[in-house]
């Protein structure tokens, strides 16, 4: 998977159709938007941005304690002066703190695999996958590959398996789980500011995703002022990956749509 940017976050645009900024989600970096890049641009837009979140991919691990607020700090400040923005499972948190401190930056909003408001239940379980990674990375990497390309179950190539498995597995177990400490309570973090997002958004998740449910898009479309939910069938959590064809669809037509 090779992801592009068509567009330097820090050079100077004409008039014409915002980029779409990408954000990926916790323990991987930008080459998973390869599948879904190629799609958006095969159906025309051609202005896209990868960024590798802070402790991931190409940037330096973090040593700090992190918050949602602080990430979303850190990234805002590599955006363009105005942007649409699609973030995936931890992305998505991020890119909502973001919309909601600097909405005036934000074209549309788009959350793809969104966590929301867990319940008690949802809490114990991603609090237990944290101390699952806390143990053992190499587990917790087995375990996710597991969840999101089914053995016997995904049409995902093998090839595009095992690159999602060595993004994975190249974490800094330190920065990882400062990470994944604020995948795991950034929505709880972010819950009573979702009314002040003033972007158009579109929470979209896969069908059978069982962290980052139908359900939990419902949510954000009812906390957030102007959102629509879509659910993609068949789809688990790596949507990007899994399905990239049926969300460009559904991105180009948002960001189409009066």
């Amino acid at each position: 998977m090779t992801a592009h940017s068509q567009l330097s976050p820090t050079e100077p645009r004409s008039r014409g159709p915002l980029p779409l900024v990408l954000l990926h989600g916790v323990g991987l970096d930008s080459t998973m938007w390869g599948p879904l890049g190629a799609e958006l641009r095969k159906a025309g837009q051609n202005e896209i941005i990868t960024l590798d979140l802070p402790g991931h991919g190409q940037k330096p691990p973090l040593r700090e304690p992190q918050s949602l607020s602080s990430l979303a700090d850190d990234v805002f400040r590599q955006l363009p002066e105005k942007c649409n923005l699609l973030g995936f499972s931890l992305g998505a948190l991020i890119a909502q703190a973001i919309a909601v401190s600097h909405s005036e930056r934000i074209g549309r909003l788009i959350c793809a695999s969104s966590v929301c408001q867990r319940t008690d239940d949802e809490r114990a379980a991603v609090r237990a996958r944290l101390e699952t990674a806390s143990d053992d990375m190499t587990a917790s990497s087995a375990a996710s590959i597991e969840r999101w390309f089914p053995t016997g179950a995904t049409a995902v190539p093998d090839e595009t398996i095992e690159q999602v498995r060595s993004t994975l597995l190249r974490n800094d177990s330190e920065s990882f789980l400062r990470s994944y400490r604020v995948f795991a309570f950034g929505d709880a973090e972010i819950a009573g500011d979702l009314n002040r997002i003033e972007a158009k958004t579109m929470a979209i998740t896969g069908e059978l995703d069982p962290g980052s449910t139908p359900d939990m898009s419902e949510r954000l479309a009812k906390a957030v002022p102007d959102c629509r939910s879509v659910v993609i069938r068949g789809a688990r959590h790596m949507l990007p990956v899994e399905k990239p064809q049926a969300m460009a669809k559904e991105i180009v037509e948002f960001l189409a749509r009066a």
